[in-house]
């Protein structure tokens, strides 16, 4: 369990507070919006309305003793770039910066900021490859180069093994489990046999996935 700081209530804040709260971490959340606040009352261990951008507000906070502090502020970069710059200089230990273009994240990353997320980026990312392709379930990149996907079994791997389609020595991708009604099998060997009701859940370069697939 985590000690995190929230700061900033908007759909992205919320839905990260919320995701937090599943996982069982200890949240204190800020925003100046009243409303959001009592929004996420719910989901978080304390909350606090307040200016981010007044020092004597954030020092009150102890912002050094939290475990990650994350500026999820969405319309207002400059509120997002001194709140950064603030938790920086009072000592927050990792501080992770919501960027919606690539020169925000410049500006982060020179002005305290530790990591930066492109939830709008991302997304747009996952949607135009998940619904580009009919086979593609699900995705996600794991850096620039890597990713790992869900995706439908190939006709032509039915009723073939692993050890068959050899896929490692061939594109240089691994069966990191295979789906079958919700559930993830992980006992993958030579022998596991493909069909028809089942998914793959695969690791590897992204041009060798495209290039395997034909995505």
């Amino acid at each position: 369990m985590k000690s995190i700081l929230l700061i900033g209530l908007g759909r992205f804040g919320k839905h990260v507070a919320m995701k937090l709260h599943e996982l069982g971490h200890e949240i204190m959340a800020i925003d100046k919006c009243e409303d959001r606040v009592q929004e996420v009352l719910p989901y978080v261990t304390n909350a606090q309305i307040g200016d981010s951008m007044n020092e004597a507000f954030l020092k009150s906070l102890g912002v050094g003793n939290y475990d990650v502090c994350i500026v999820a502020i969405g319309n207002d970069f400059q509120g997002s770039l001194e709140t950064t710059s603030l938790l920086k200089e009072l000592g927050a230990r990792l501080v992770v910066s919501r960027a919606a273009r690539d020169v925000q994240a410049k500006f982060l990353l020179r002005n305290g900021a530790d990591e930066i997320v492109y939830p709008e980026k991302q997304l747009a990312n996952w949607t135009a490859i998940r619904y580009s392709s009919d086979h593609i379930f699900d995705y996600m990149e794991l850096d620039d180069d890597y990713a790992m996907f869900e995706i439908d079994v190939p006709s032509s791997w039915l009723g073939k093994t692993v050890g068959e389609i050899n896929i490692r020595q061939k594109y240089n991708i691994n069966i990191i489990a295979i789906k079958r009604n919700g559930k993830l099998d992980l006992t993958i060997t030579p022998d596991t046999r493909f069909t028809s009701d089942e998914a793959l859940l695969v690791l590897g370069k992204n041009k060798d996935i495209q290039k395997c697939f034909r995505i």
